[in-house]
């Protein structure tokens, strides 16, 4: 199997050799082994991992998730464990959409508001010395 130092998988994936030291550190990734001249050595599957992390960041998991889906992932699971990971991650993304239509909503209704009641509201911030 084919292996690589950290600036060269830093290069096949983009990631900065900083932020795969704190994957490592962080547990996320596990510790490559070293070789005899003390540098650590990545085999092809860290590649598969860090595509992974990355999509995932992409879709919104946190790193702490991104830590135990892997974790999970490393063990033997039933493809139904994975699917209701799955469908809690789209459950959560659509409360939180819910959060930013309403968010949206509001930010729309205030641009809507006359001007005497927006002046009216800035004023109240004021502080009279």
């Amino acid at each position: 199997m084919k292996r690589m130092t950290r600036g060269e998988l830093s290069k096949r994936t983009g990631l900065s050799t900083a932020t795969i030291r704190y994957y490592e550190d962080s547990g996320i990734l596990p510790v490559p082994e070293r070789a005899a001249n003390g540098y650590r050595m990545y085999t092809e599957d860290y590649l598969v991992k860090i595509k992974f992390i990355k999509d995932a960041r992409s879709l919104g998991y946190s790193l702490k998730e991104i830590k135990e889906t892997l974790c999970l992932l490393s063990k033997e699971m039933e493809k139904e464990t994975l699917k209701a990971i799955v469908r809690q991650k789209i459950a959560d993304i659509e409360a939180n959409i819910k959060v930013l239509e309403t968010v949206k909503t509001r930010l729309a209704d205030l641009l809507l508001t006359n001007d005497g009641d927006i002046h009216n509201y800035l004023k109240s911030f004021h502080i009279s010395e």
